[in-house]
């Protein structure tokens, strides 16, 4: 089977699928960058450039930084040399508007998505992984409640976005629950069988 000539991929799950963890693992595997809203805000704020001054003052007034400023943000890191082959996000984008965004700043440059992969964990097994995290690392702020809350708001503002890569056929879906390496090998087979084959063997 051939390399694929790009390697374009955004990941999707609810908070304790495991996203962050394998999103690293495709694109270290795939030779491109892991690329998450949280990363970027962070060393746009350390650096200090004009766009992390304004994400700063945004975050400390305690407001949502707009759609307009992330996708602004998220556009300058895939110009990025390392970005140029491709690239996998993680956090973006979060509803039908950056995802408008994403599809317009990858049509002028001749580019689109080549998967979209959405790690599907069951409620009760994302809410029994996040407590059992807190407890090991001594957080008492993520309680049940405020766990269940925040699946209730990726469940809310997913599910539009993941409605529209459906109907390009670009997601795939891949099951959660399980060892590390098996989710891993589920979504390498996956993507294999879109004619997905990284170069660095897994």
């Amino acid at each position: 089977m051939t390399q694929p000539r790009s390697a374009r991929f955004l990941i999707v799950g609810p908070q304790g699928s495991g996203k962050g963890t394998q999103g690293v693992l495709i694109a270290e595997a795939f030779g491109v960058p892991a690329v998450s809203t949280g990363d970027i805000f962070r060393a746009n704020i350390a650096g200090e450039t004009e766009l992390g001054l304004q994400v700063q003052a945004i975050i400390e007034s305690g407001e949502l930084v707009p759609d307009a400023l992330t996708s602004e943000l998220v556009r300058d890191r895939l110009s990025q040399d390392d970005a140029a082959k491709g690239f996998l996000l993680d956090g973006y984008p979060r509803n039908r508007g950056q995802v408008a965004d994403l599809d317009a700043f990858l049509g002028d440059r001749g580019e689109s998505l080549d998967a979209v992969i959405e790690l599907v964990v069951p409620r009760a097994e994302s809410i029994e992984r996040i407590s059992k995290r807190a407890i090991e690392q001594g957080r008492t702020d993520d309680t049940e409640e405020v766990i269940a809350n925040r699946l209730a708001i990726y469940e809310r503002e997913t599910a539009p976005i993941l409605a529209v890569y459906r109907e390009s056929g670009l997601v795939t879906e891949i099951d959660g629950v399980g060892g590390l390496d098996e989710v891993t090998s589920r979504i390498f087979a996956a993507l294999a069988e879109r004619g997905l084959v990284p170069p660095v063997a897994v």
